[in-house]
């Protein structure tokens, strides 16, 4: 990942970080919509939920800057996501909650090269994530069209109307 990319990312984290309370309710809301089923994998306490949420967004984000260690920083949390169940089919799910989360929350600042750059950090993340948590775990190739064709009926667009 490069240096722009990493910039980009924090810089609109920061924008996440402000509306922290918003991100992790819309999150899990996003989440729950895509698959409902996956409301079984948490306890009761969702507000100790959404705060390890943003715990962990908050560190995979700034340890951009060292991006070699973040593979190793998330074997313990694969460990963890395995045995609460998730499986390969739910990264796919967690990643297009995330990137909705990120267009509602952002708004007219999610831009498609915003978009792509979440998509690339995301794609990371989970490759090491699938790595510590699944041997020979199948390669899903992710274009970041794709992607952002999950977010919106018409891909070439990422344009945030008001509601």
């Amino acid at each position: 990942m490069d240096a722009s990319t990493i910039a980009l990312i924090q810089k609109s984290f920061a924008d996440v970080k402000a509306s922290a309370a918003d991100v992790a309710e819309t999150f899990y809301a996003e989440l729950f919509a895509i698959d409902p089923s996956c409301q079984l994998m948490f306890g009761n306490d969702m507000q100790m939920q959404r705060r390890k949420l943003l715990s962990a967004l908050n560190y995979m984000v700034y340890a951009l800057h060292g991006a070699e260690k973040v593979p190793g920083s998330v074997e313990k949390l694969a460990a963890a996501h395995l045995q609460h169940g998730v499986t390969l089919d739910h990264y796919t799910t967690f990643g297009i909650a995330l990137l909705r989360t990120l267009k509602k929350v952002l708004g007219s600042k999610f831009t498609p090269e915003l978009c792509d750059a979440w998509a690339v950090w995301f794609q990371m993340v989970v490759r090491a994530m699938k790595e510590a948590a699944y041997v020979n775990a199948p390669a899903k190739a992710m274009e970041l069209a794709w992607w952002r064709s999950l977010l919106v009926d018409d891909a070439s667009s990422l344009a945030v109307t008001s509601d």
